[in-house]
């Protein structure tokens, strides 16, 4: 039921109950009250329990449950989420306000507590621009109201909510678009840029084009374009087996820290840290990051006998003990706080833990495996509106090619370790920039 009509019904009953200025339905209250403020029963005067509305939420895919996602009533139709590029702070109000509010725990689960009792109770849950709203049926009062995990699963397609607009550049070595799908966004919403797709596909040194009717724009003319950029909420980029210097220009360095600092999402698999750090080895006439991300790490040589382990840096990042134990949850580890990494990599030799997060590092060699940072680095973190990600790990066994089309070089398999470790990553560079990083 679409989300206008469900606040119909909502307001209809209002003066049915305990009108418009008496609190909680039939328990005799008065103090003031509005809309679905109204039907909130007092239980405790009862002896009952509260009436709540629980449930898991869900990646698209119906079985990844993902941590920190906002679930709230809204106080009014939320409306539409406001197109292009943005910045997003966690002080920001929840859009259409919220009566009540709470944030998934690391299994993924809910718990919303006094909670409107009838018919059609609206719910958002929301993570960035990934949003889906639900109706639902009949609350029933001073009890649990349990939600099926098909009305608690984020968007696999526009029909279903909102999805981020993404831009993907493919590799020759990675295939980040391969993760999408496997975290459960449908392959309609795959499609070049002149396509109507959430996610555009742009061509680096990997796949070229989408089936055989969809051939891809060049990278180049996204990074080279910064009203192109501005498009998207996010931009990911595959591993290309080198750091392509070359095809990087001073222009699109320049474009790509612009646009995380206006807000934007950027996310930059294993050679990826050219974007942070430049050229490994430098060179003349070679383009050079911004002198304020060249403070965030180094990163001087790759190694390809990286420990075959990663480690949950829980005690230098805010969010690593939830992050460790999300993993244990969802059977992305089996040992708190270690992930297995299947054919890893190493790039970079240290982080400056004041300027970023560390989510993961090498077992043995202690040396940054995972890396985010809010910008524009240079201001306060309270004034801060985008984030970048740099990431060693790759979708596992993955590399796409000019000569396979998408989807046909995505594995169907189920997510190994450190593609579930990628998907947090994924979900939590969409949400909101806080004061901590």
């Amino acid at each position: 039921m679409r989300f206008a009509l469900a606040l119909l019904l909502v307001v209809a009953p209002v003066g049915l109950g305990c009108g418009p200025t008496e609190r909680g339905g039939t328990d005799g209250g008065n103090d003031m009250c509005e809309g679905l403020e109204c039907r909130i029963v007092k239980c405790e005067q009862q002896g009952k329990p509260p009436t709540t509305i629980s449930g898991t939420v869900f990646a698209p895919n119906g079985t990844l449950a993902l941590y920190g996602v906002n679930v709230y009533i809204p106080l009014s139709d939320p409306g539409p989420l406001e197109a292009g590029l943005q910045c997003s702070r966690c002080t920001d109000t929840l859009q259409g306000g919220s009566l009540v509010h709470v944030v998934t725990d690391d299994k993924g689960q809910f718990t919303l507590t006094n909670v409107p009792s009838g018919l059609n109770i609206p719910i958002v849950i929301q993570v960035g621009k990934w949003r889906r709203q639900v109706t639902v049926p009949n609350v029933a009062d001073c009890m649990d109201n349990p939600m099926p995990a098909a009305d608690t699963s984020l968007p696999r397609t526009k029909l279903q909510g909102d999805i981020p607009k993404m831009a993907m550049v493919s590799g020759l070595c990675d295939e980040l678009e391969c993760l999408m799908r496997k975290i459960g966004v449908a392959d309609s919403e795959f499609t070049s840029d002149s396509g109507t797709g959430s996610i555009h596909l742009y061509a680096s040194n990997g796949l070229n084009s989408i089936g055989t009717s969809q051939t891809l724009s060049p990278m180049t003319a996204l990074w080279g374009d910064m009203n192109k950029l501005k498009q998207y909420d996010a931009v990911f980029m595959s591993c290309e087996c080198g750091q392509n210097a070359t095809e990087k220009t001073q222009p699109m360095m320049d474009n790509i820290k612009a646009y995380a600092d206006l807000g934007g999402r950027v996310f930059g698999s294993h050679y990826h840290n050219i974007w942070i750090d430049g050229k490994t080895g430098g060179g003349t006439g070679i383009p050079t990051p911004s002198p304020e991300w060249t403070r965030i790490a180094s990163c001087p040589m790759e190694t390809f006998d990286a420990p075959a382990t990663a480690v949950i840096d829980q005690m230098s990042n805010p969010k690593g003990a939830a992050f460790a134990q999300w993993m244990l949850n969802v059977m992305g580890s089996t040992t708190l706080g270690v992930v297995s990494v299947v054919e890893p990599r190493q790039m970079c030799a240290t982080v400056d833990k004041t300027l970023a997060e560390q989510w993961l590092y090498a077992s043995g060699t202690n040396k940054p495996q995972t890396i985010q940072f809010t910008t524009p680095i240079e201001t306060p973190r309270d004034q801060r509106c985008g984030k970048v990600v740099f990431t060693d790990m790759h979708v596992s066994g993955s590399g796409s090619s000019p000569s396979s089309p998408f989807p046909n070089s995505c594995e169907t398999g189920p997510m190994t370790p450190q593609e579930k470790a990628l998907a947090f990553m994924v979900f939590d560079i969409a949400s909101c920039v806080g004061q901590i990083f």
